[in-house]
Formats: C-alpha cells, structure tokens, sequence
C-alpha cells in the first residue's frame, strides 16, 4: 500500500506541475516547448528523489508494465501501482481545473493530449517511438546489472525532457497513460475520444522497450 501512495503522489506531482506548466504559461506561445520539457523532466527528478525511495517512482502503468513484463514487480504490485498513478493524475488535474475556475481562467485546455496535425496512425507511432526510446532508457539505468542507482532520477528526467522536445509540437507528448487519462476525462470532447492512442501506444512502446533491454541489452539479473 506505501508503494501505491507513492505513486499516486508521485504522479500527482509529475501530472500536476507539467500540466499546469502549459497551461498557466500560455503553452508553446508563452513559456514555449523548451520551459514544457523541462517542467517534466525536473517533475522526475524530484519524485525519484524523494518517493522513488519507497516505490522506485515508475508514475507510469507503461514503465510498470515494463517492469512486470521483465519480473522486477509482481501483479498486485502491477495493479496497485497502475491505481495509485491513475488515481494521482486524476487528482493533479481536479486541482488545476479547481485554481482555473477560482481565477476565472478559460478551463477548456488542462494540457490534454491530441492528434494535432497528425492522423490517428502518426500519433500512434510517434507515441509508440517516444515511450520506447523513454522506458528503455528506464529499464537500462535501473537495472541491477547495467544501472547506476544515484544517477538514475537524472538521466530519467533529462529522457524525458528530451522526449518531450519533439512531442509537444505533434501531440503534446504523452507517453505516459496516467498523465493523459486525467486531462482527457475533465476536458472531454476531442481529447476523450482520442485517449485511446495514448493508453495504447505508451503500452505497445513500454512492452517493446523492456523485451529488448532484456534479449538485447542484457538488463535483467
């Protein structure tokens, strides 16, 4: 149970201060991609020095999917982690849409993820891109026999920031199932009906970077 506390903070945390990056600075026009990117890069760093402590910070079922997949975690491990990130993203988005609504700002952008100019196919193959190159790097770093513990948080923040740089023009980058649930569901409309490709494509992305850190980069104990 402290694991699945921990991931819901620690997703609280991730989901929160990226989003709300975006929105309260006027996104791509305003703080710009760069100032996005590094809101959830340094949103890793600081959840995987601080609760990562007790649950590893995964703050994302397409990390733990990886994890289970390559058996670093069990599957009530698997399910508790999956509930406590789904259950941080949803809060972090109710606490933005609740400071928007007491400052009278427009509600109607929470940092949802979409398709942009792309179809749904491209989305999901740069999605699918992302999250592989992301959770392998995650996979690598943490494991007991090519990893480095006390440098993980950072080369897993900086992954992200990285991944966010080429994401957030094409589709906001998601990469992370928990971090597009939770905007989806209070925005609605578009972003509602395109969530599918953002739960898919991080999980297909997860699944493929953990078999290949184990058969190719010989990851696994």
């Amino acid at each position: 149970m402290k694991k699945a506390i921990a991931e819901c903070i620690g997703t609280f945390i991730l989901v929160f201060f990226g989003t709300a990056t975006a929105v309260l600075g006027n996104g791509i026009e305003g703080i710009g991609t760069t100032g996005i990117a590094l809101a959830f890069g340094l949103t890793i760093i600081a959840a995987a020095y601080s609760i990562g402590t007790v649950s590893g910070a995964h703050l994302n079922p397409a990390v733990s999917i990886g994890m289970w997949l390559n058996e670093r975690i069990s599957v009530t491990e698997l399910v508790y982690y999956i509930v406590g990130q789904i259950i941080g993203g949803l809060i972090a988005s109710f606490a933005l849409l609740s400071i928007l609504n007491a400052s009278g700002k427009d509600t109607a952008n929470l940092g949802q993820n979409g398709f942009g100019d792309l179809s749904a196919m491209g989305a999901l193959t740069i999605e699918i891109i992302l999250t592989f190159i992301f959770v392998l790097v995650i996979m690598t770093v943490t494991s007991s026999k090519k990893g480095n513990a006390k440098l993980a948080g950072i080369a897993i923040g900086l992954t992200l920031t990285m991944v966010h740089l080429v994401g957030i023009p094409l589709t906001g980058t998601s990469v992370n199932p928990a971090r597009s649930i939770a905007p989806a569901i209070f925005a609605g409309g578009e972003a509602l009906s395109q969530l599918w490709v953002f739960i898919v494509a991080p999980i297909i992305g997860g699944l493929l970077a953990a078999l290949v850190a184990k058969y190719l980069l010989d990851t696994e104990a």
